[in-house]
């Protein structure tokens, strides 16, 4: 039987690149994000309809969640990989900027969002005896970042260690987890940023580096978990 990757905040950037990867590694793929739209026209790029889950959702939605994996899990019979990928960063970002509506935002989606995907999974993989959860934290989780932002990086440093606390405890349900600590990425909120013109960004990680990344942890073998995987790109 095909194993089953979720794949969250799968609309664009990376989570896009890691549904084409996990689908063309002969995975059966389920994509969640808020925009079906932007699901369907991933969808129609990747290769055997019939191994494609959309549920649209949004991370923040608890219950909505719970059911998206126990509907995931009824589709394809397991639920072996997730991708929680689903993530946001804002503007105002410094303590001069405070903005408390724009920073439980980013709480709401990159904590408490990742948290309800995690806790949505466990009962099958516990069950399973078997998953691997593979979370976008950022360089901004592991190092500090200016750059990056307060909340964003408070919130990244929390899911990276969310994702040590699950190797701690259910490991010996069969779980593993391992936290994607990338610096720049060339995503559209990237190309936003001053002085990344379209010769920088090519020099940057990629979506498509990150989702090789991401089906290299999902296939070691289950007797080994990677805490974490750093990324940069080279410093010219």
């Amino acid at each position: 039987m095909k194993k089953t990757a979720w794949i969250t905040g799968a609309g664009s950037g990376i989570g896009a690149a890691m549904a084409k990867a996990f689908a063309e590694a002969g995975y059966r793929v389920a994509l969640t994000a808020r925009n079906a739209a932007a699901l369907e026209a991933v969808a129609a790029a990747l290769p055997v309809s019939e191994d494609i889950y959309i549920r649209p959702g949004d991370v923040t939605d608890r219950s909505g969640m719970a059911g998206a994996a126990r509907e995931i899990a009824a589709w394809s019979g397991d639920l072996t990989v997730l991708c929680n990928n689903a993530g946001l960063n804002i503007p105002k970002r410094t303590w001069a900027e405070l903005d408390w509506q724009s920073w439980d935002q980013v709480i709401n989606v990159n904590i408490t969002g990742a948290l309800n995907v995690i806790g949505a999974c466990l009962p099958i993989m516990r069950a399973q005896q078997d998953g691997v959860m593979i979370h976008t934290s950022s360089w901004a989780g592991r190092f500090h970042s200016p750059v990056s932002g307060v909340v964003y990086g408070a919130s990244k440093h929390a899911l990276s260690d969310l994702s040590l606390s699950l190797n701690d405890e259910e490991g010996r349900n069969g779980i593993r987890s391992t936290a994607l600590c990338p610096a720049e990425v060339a995503t559209p909120l990237l190309a936003k940023r001053p002085g990344f013109d379209a010769e920088k960004m090519a020099a940057m990680i990629q979506p498509e580096d990150m989702a090789k990344t991401a089906l290299f942890v999902a296939e070691m073998q289950p007797g080994i978990s990677l805490p974490e995987i750093v990324l940069a790109p080279v410093r010219r």
